[in-house]
């Protein structure tokens, strides 16, 4: 008998949270076969269980090589998922681009691949700088690339300040209403987005794509 929807949305979110990175592509397979939404099974399916992962790892019961597998399950699940997103329409609609980057110091990059990829499924072209990143590369691939987003992301205190001085760098050049800046992380705040200038903070990948939407004018 044919497994529901939701059912299926279930198990692609265990799958990727228990760490089954060889089992769930099946399990994806079979969810694109029935005709589900893909975009549904991306973000209530495989981003879910990469963010109870997350929790798991934020209070110290997953480790790091556990959220890599995570991880891996869900690119593995991502793999087939994606192809079936239905394509952007519209030569002439404009695609907004963004610069994402792990700030200098820091090398934790799972929250920033995890954004990216909800950025992409979201329709922004994404240009993934990395991590340990020297911040002025970040203004100076948004300027090469005519950016509309910098999004900046640290799990570190002592790599925060860095986040100020990309922001500073823009205001210098004048970029800082052309080009937003949106910052996320474990130590990160709202009130710490407000006390540096930057534009948006999100607590999670989900609210990044709305946060990003709204600072380029999109539709939520």
């Amino acid at each position: 008998m044919a497994r529901t929807k939701e059912e299926l949305l279930k198990l692609l979110s265990d799958y990727v949270y228990e760490m089954e990175d060889e089992e769930i592509g099946e399990i994806a397979q079979e969810y694109v076969d029935a005709g589900y939404d893909p975009l549904q099974g991306i973000l209530e399916g495989l981003v879910d269980g990469m963010n109870r992962a997350g929790e798991m790892y934020e209070e110290e019961e997953y480790f790091v090589t556990d959220l890599l597998i995570c991880s891996d399950a869900m690119y593995n699940g991502l793999e087939i998922l994606k192809p079936h997103l239905p394509k952007k329409s519209a030569d002439n609609e404009k695609v907004y681009k963004c610069v994402i980057g792990v700030v200098e110091g820091d090398t934790h990059d799972i929250g920033k691949n995890l954004v990216r990829i909800m950025l992409e499924t979201a329709g922004f072209e994404m240009y993934d700088l990395g991590r340990d990143v020297p911040l002025r590369n970040f203004v100076d691939k948004a300027k090469e690339v005519d950016a509309d987003l910098i999004c900046l992301s640290t799990l570190m205190t002592t790599t925060m300040p860095g986040m100020k001085d990309v922001v500073d760098m823009l205001k210098e050049e004048n970029l800082n209403k052309k080009i937003k800046v949106m910052i996320g992380g474990g130590p990160i705040s709202q009130t710490y987005c407000d006390k540096i200038g930057a534009d948006g903070y999100s607590a999670n990948a989900i609210g990044a794509v709305k946060l990003a939407k709204t600072l380029v004018g999109l539709p939520v």
